[in-house]
């Protein structure tokens, strides 16, 4: 008996970070780079609120989220497209843009959702070697050939933690052609406050030619509501809403992300809370000679080649006392893990951990 048979998808699969060790329950996730103090109280209550009327669809195109956020930075509401999570925007973005034959050129340690949508829309993906951890747009632009199509840059980058200038990521769009079209992926821009970084926002809200994508997952502490939106021209939005799911986004979720980004002390008190323990943290490995970045967002990246411990035993001796970081295997870095900052009590504890394990 013949079956139906599916396409052959020459893709890789993302692997989400664990909650499970041994088919028990994680005490302590610091893998997938959460937030550490959860959503707004504000959230929460408006959540409990909208979820007693879950019997009714969503407003498709979320037009109370997208005025919240049209307001609150200034922008065209027309413009702004909302997807279950940034991920599903990478997705339609590939779905209208890529065809077979086509290029896609990401950073070598880059967000590994990128490659994977762009594989499964049958384009080829080119690996920009980067310069100590760093997107090089140097590098970036030696990639580009007449087949390129899209370039994805996550900045700040997940899973490094490093950042390009505003002038490098500006020269970045000058010298590409003008039919590439540049994905900026502000997903940690609200951890950063150097002088020579700018958001993909401000930088690119008027371009023709990028699109800057967003997420309530991370500092907004949304994760598990699935929620992102993307901003750009009106022909780019126009072209993903042409192929965009109906009722993509959940009605509690629509509502929970409008309070979110309304609550600004929460906001702040989140970002005073990470860059407390990303100092703590920097100072701390430092001392276990544990070899890592200064990093102003929620996770660092740390390797092991400077102790007698491998990042593989440290992962499972942690995984043993509850406590679950990100393997890098998936990244091609070796002996490295990441570990994204938890609340005070979570953050204590993998300190004193690792400080037994390395017999400090």
């Amino acid at each position: 008996m013949k079956l139906p048979k599916a396409k052959n998808l020459n893709s890789e699969k993302y692997a989400a970070g664990l909650s499970l060790f041994k088919q028990k329950v994680a005490k302590i996730k610091l893998s997938a780079n959460e937030s550490a103090l959860g959503p707004s109280p504000k959230v929460v209550r408006e959540y409990i609120k909208v979820s007693k009327d879950i019997k009714r669809y969503p407003d498709s195109n979320g037009n109370l989220l997208r005025e919240t956020i049209a307001k609150k930075f200034k922008l065209d509401k027309s413009r702004i497209i909302l997807g279950n999570g940034s991920d599903q925007i990478f997705e339609l973005i590939c779905k209208a843009y890529l065809d077979k034959k086509d290029e896609v050129v990401v950073s070598q340690y880059s967000f590994i959702i990128y490659r994977i949508y762009a594989k499964l829309n049958s384009a080829k993906v080119v690996y920009a070697p980067e310069n100590n951890f760093t997107s090089s747009v140097n590098n970036i632009l030696s990639c580009v050939t007449r087949k390129t199509k899209i370039i994805f840059i996550a900045n700040p980058n997940n899973p490094t933690g490093t950042y390009i200038n505003k002038e490098e990521i500006l020269r970045l769009r000058r010298k590409l052609r003008s039919d590439i079209l540049l994905v900026v992926d502000d997903a940690y821009f609200e951890y950063i406050n150097y002088k020579d970084y700018e958001c993909g926002l401000k930088l690119f809200s008027n371009f023709k030619n990028v699109i800057i994508t967003r997420t309530f997952s991370k500092i907004y502490g949304l994760a598990g509501l699935r929620i992102g939106w993307g901003y750009g021209s009106k022909n780019i939005i126009d072209s993903l809403y042409q192929i965009k799911p109906p009722f993509n986004v959940s009605r509690p979720a629509l509502f929970a992300a409008a309070a979110a980004i309304k609550d600004i002390t929460w906001l702040n008190k989140e970002i005073r809370h990470v860059k407390k323990w990303s100092k703590k943290f920097y100072e701390t490995f430092k001392e276990l000679n544990i070899h890592t970045n200064k990093s102003s967002v929620n996770f660092v990246l740390i390797k092991f080649d400077r102790v007698k411990k491998t990042s593989k035993q440290v992962f499972y001796a942690l995984a043993k006392a509850g406590i679950l970081l990100r393997q890098m295997d998936a990244y091609s870095i070796q002996n490295s893990l990441r570990v994204t900052v938890g609340n005070s009590k979570e953050n204590l504890k993998l300190i004193i951990e690792l400080k037994k394990i390395l017999n400090v």
